[in-house]
């Protein structure tokens, strides 16, 4: 199987036809094998007999995976992930919305030698106060902070290589984080324009409350991104700076005594905050040697690497030659 595109459904009965029949448009002229995982998220409409019907009549390409409830988009994603059998994943939404015409020039640029290859909507057909300027702020932000510029991070249409998927497990709202995961182990991103279309069936799943969501998940993604695997970087210099403040508040308080007020150090409140600001930026660096401890037992119990291999040339073994 060279291809597999994972498609999560929740309460898309009408598209999911239409969806399909598209799908072999675009990938019946392919030179490759393709399968299609719908993995339905707990819908409430007609959707999963509509995809029992698609296994019936299209066994070859067509495997389903029902969840017994409601579990949200990056669940239902990383499920297709888990049992999908492609060397190349393609992500696609089942609400017609992404154009499956528009997967073939994906796996031309795979093909140039790139592993994740993004959507970029570039004429967005959504409402534009309460999706396209929320995520075009958060796509800004996103990319500020990451490092990993992208301008449509929302987009669902996007191909991977199967071995940039490996090695992480997505919570929350973090489907839209995965080309951040790839670049962390080295993956090479190219960013492509694809077609956007108007709903057609059904509503929108997503509002402005989704975004308070992706902030917090973004917090955690440049935590996992930037300190992981050296959490004592974030806790020592947050710890030192503390430590730092309270040594200037109690040099303050001392020149206040000395030179200007003469209030007595006791009688300051400053003093208390110096003192605060001291045990605050100490406690802070304990934590930060509590976090290395746990980072060495994630690793080295579960024998997690920390570092990945693209490729080995020549007759290199696993621990060395």
């Amino acid at each position: 199987m060279n291809l597999s595109v994972v498609v999560p459904v929740y309460n898309e009965q009408d598209s999911l036809r239409p969806l399909h029949t598209a799908l072999h448009t675009a990938l019946d002229r392919l030179p490759l094998q393709w399968e299609v995982i719908y993995v339905d998220d707990g819908s409430r409409d007609a959707s999963l007999a509509v995809l029992e019907t698609l296994v019936a009549e299209d066994p070859q390409h067509v495997g389903v995976v029902v969840f017994r409830r409601n579990f949200g988009q990056t669940a239902a994603i990383a499920a297709g992930i888990d049992h999908a059998r492609g060397e190349i994943i393609v992500l696609i939404d089942a609400d017609l919305q992404n154009d499956p015409a528009d997967i073939p020039m994906l796996l031309a640029r795979l093909e140039e030698g790139y592993d994740v290859v993004s959507g970029w909507r570039i004429n967005r057909q959504d409402a534009f106060v309460t999706r396209t300027l929320p995520s075009r702020i958060a796509n800004g932000l996103i990319s500020w902070v990451t490092g990993v510029h992208l301008h449509d991070y929302g987009c669902t249409l996007k191909a991977y290589r199967r071995e940039v998927l490996t090695g992480f497990r997505l919570y929350g709202e973090m489907h839209r984080f995965i080309p951040v995961y790839a670049h962390m182990v080295g993956a090479k991103i190219l960013e492509v324009k694809v077609n956007h279309h108007p709903r057609r069936f059904g509503k929108a799943k997503y509002g402005l409350e989704r975004t308070l969501k992706i902030l917090l998940d973004l917090l955690t993604v440049k935590f996992l991104l930037s300190y992981a695997k050296k959490p004592i970087y974030l806790f020592g210099g947050v710890g030192f700076g503390l430590i730092g403040s309270g040594v200037l508040v109690l040099l303050y308080v001392i020149a206040d005594r000395i030179f200007l007020s003469g209030l007595h150090m006791n009688r300051n409140p400053l003093l208390s905050l110096s003192v605060m600001l001291f045990m605050l930026g100490f406690q802070s660096i304990l934590m930060g040697l509590l976090a290395e401890m746990l980072a060495r037992t994630y690793h080295e119990s579960q024998d997690k690497p920390t570092y990945t291999v693209k490729k080995v040339l020549g007759r290199v073994g696993e621990k060395g030659v």
